[in-house]
């Protein structure tokens, strides 16, 4: 995506353009259809989405069907064929080729061993400029403190698989070292304990000059299948995580989500649960910011005294 920022309308009819693809993906998109939802001639929005985004939106849309796909091949036991056609593709022969080509491997294969792949998990383009112009930085002088929900979790013993770089301190400048397909291979893992998370490391678990901040996924300990290119696995004990999850937000003021529970939270004490921070136990996390169950971070803890 483009670095210069584009006036806001042309930002919203391409993030208009990306919601109409998300909710009609398993149906035939023309371009007569997504110039409607910009409210712009076809040519121009076929040119202000590549000019934002870095691809055409046949491309987008092609790519998005076929990670869709992965996942649905992944998690249900569905016939290749059916995928195919549930994602607009004209034939198996058809399907099996674009599937080849964008993973590395064919559907069927896939579908039987299900090895980390690079899935196309698109930015929304509002949220992408937001992050870029600073947009939803926190205005909290004279506003009332927002409810905090807090929770302590157990974590079992487990393995982190895990990408670092070698100065990012937060995610955009993890973005900018590591690329865009980090998030995409992690979701891919089959194994997942839970969902991907961003992490700032602890000096213990932090080889020298290597990142502060990194993304990965947690999977079982027993775990012994294929580590991504590039990628590390580490173990990580048994712990607990003191939970903050902040309340629902407008997707689009995520920035000021995380900056009011960073500054609600900067102080916190968990002796009021009889814990105590247990910072070398585990990295501090990250959830994807989403706005219907407002923002969330966990932080390692353990009981006072052991």
């Amino acid at each position: 995506m483009a670095n210069d920022i584009p006036n806001q309308d042309v930002i919203n009819a391409v993030q208009r353009m990306q919601h109409y693809i998300e909710g009609h993906i398993k149906e035939p998109i023309t371009q007569s259809q997504l110039a409607k939802a910009a409210g712009y001639s076809p040519y121009y929005s076929s040119r202000i989405f590549k000019m934002l985004i870095g691809k055409s939106p046949f491309e987008y849309i092609r790519k998005l069907r076929l990670s869709q796909s992965a996942v649905t091949l992944r998690d249900e036991r569905a016939k290749v064929l059916e995928v195919a056609l549930d994602y607009v593709f004209d034939s198996h022969e058809g399907f099996t080729r674009a599937f080849s080509k964008e993973f590395g491997i064919n559907p069927k294969a896939y579908a039987q061993n299900s090895p980390p792949i690079k899935l196309f998990m698109p930015t929304a383009i509002k949220d992408f400029y937001n992050l870029i112009n600073g947009n939803g930085e926190k205005k909290m002088n004279n506003q009332p403190a927002k409810a905090i929900f807090v929770q302590i979790m157990e974590r079992p013993a487990r393995k982190l698989i895990l990408k670092r770089t070698k100065t990012a301190t937060h995610y955009f400048e993890f973005c900018e070292e590591a690329g865009c397909d980090v998030w995409g291979i992690l979701c891919s893992i089959k194994e997942a304990l839970y969902e991907p998370i961003g992490m700032w490391m602890p000096d213990n678990l932090r080889p020298k000059d290597t990142s502060y901040y990194t993304q990965g996924v947690e999977v079982p300990s027993g775990y012994a299948g294929e580590i991504p290119e590039g990628f590390e696995i580490i173990e990580l004990p048994e712990c607990k995580m003191l939970i903050f999850q902040g309340p629902p937000y407008d997707d689009e003021k995520f920035q000021e989500a995380i900056s009011e529970l960073w500054e609600q939270t900067a102080d916190y004490n968990p002796q009021i649960h009889g814990y105590e921070w247990a910072d070398d136990a585990a990295p501090k996390f990250q959830l994807a910011p989403m706005g219907y169950r407002g923002y969330i971070e966990g932080r390692p803890v353990k009981e006072i005294g052991k």
